[in-house]
């Protein structure tokens, strides 16, 4: 199956709490893949909502969908309703920002700082409608994923040989590679880049902490595919 293409289950839409995919299910799942990507359970949260998004949030539940997925919540979750006050009594403190005419952005985009204990995370993520997303920006780095995928994240120093190391263990691990998406920034010192490796099978955790263990590896997450029935919602 292409992965691509919307299915008839994207058009209809998900199983999900709130009146529009779009603005509910597609914003708790940017923000949870925010949570991934952070690694942690997030103490704060910065989020800017763009054009509809910032215009429509109270009406469609955008914000408490966000918040959701920041806790890990499913889009099909009940909890998402209570998502400011489960955030609260877990000790999550947050700010909304709203920008009602980005051009920049897409008409449902949200940009979400997330600060941990150790860590901290800066992602851009399109709403695509019928549950669909985009995540377009890590780190400041451009980048293009849908999560439809299970996907590896690795933020690297820009050194001659780094794809062929980190290519490498995945294929150690007989995992086949569906597409990468590389981007660079040579204003950097050192000069860093982003892969984004799209994968056709998991990938066992052990290949992703030996792929953050390399000494010119920033960063490195596994994004499993948000597929409906996940189990890497929180429970």
């Amino acid at each position: 199956m292409n992965t691509s293409e919307p299915s008839l289950f994207d058009i209809l839409g998900p199983i999900m709490i709130g009146p529009s995919s779009s603005h509910t299910a597609g914003a708790s799942r940017i923000g949870f893949i925010a949570r991934r990507l952070l690694g942690e359970s997030p103490r704060h949260a910065v989020i800017t909502l763009y054009n509809s998004f910032a215009r429509t949030h109270k009406g469609h539940g955008t914000d408490c969908a966000i918040i959701g997925g920041i806790l890990g919540f499913a889009p099909d979750d009940e909890r998402i309703k209570d998502a400011f006050d489960i955030a609260r009594s877990k000790g999550l403190n947050w700010q909304f920002k709203f920008q009602g005419d980005a051009e920049r952005f897409h008409s449902n985009a949200a940009r979400l700082q997330l600060f941990g204990e150790k860590n901290k995370i800066e992602i851009v993520g399109a709403s695509l409608g019928g549950g669909r997303i985009k995540i377009e920006e890590i780190e400041g780095f451009m980048v293009e994923f849908t999560a439809q995928l299970d996907t590896l994240v690795v933020i690297a120093e820009d050194i001659p040989g780094s794809i062929q190391h980190i290519s490498a263990i995945i294929a150690e691990s007989k995992v086949n590679i569906a597409q990468m998406f590389v981007s660079r920034n040579k204003n950097q010192k050192p000069p860093m880049a982003s892969m984004v490796i799209e994968l056709d099978n998991p990938l066992p955790t052990a290949s992703v902490e030996a792929i953050g263990r390399l000494g010119w590896v920033k960063f490195a997450r596994l994004i499993e595919s948000i597929q409906e029935g996940s189990s890497m919602y929180e429970k």
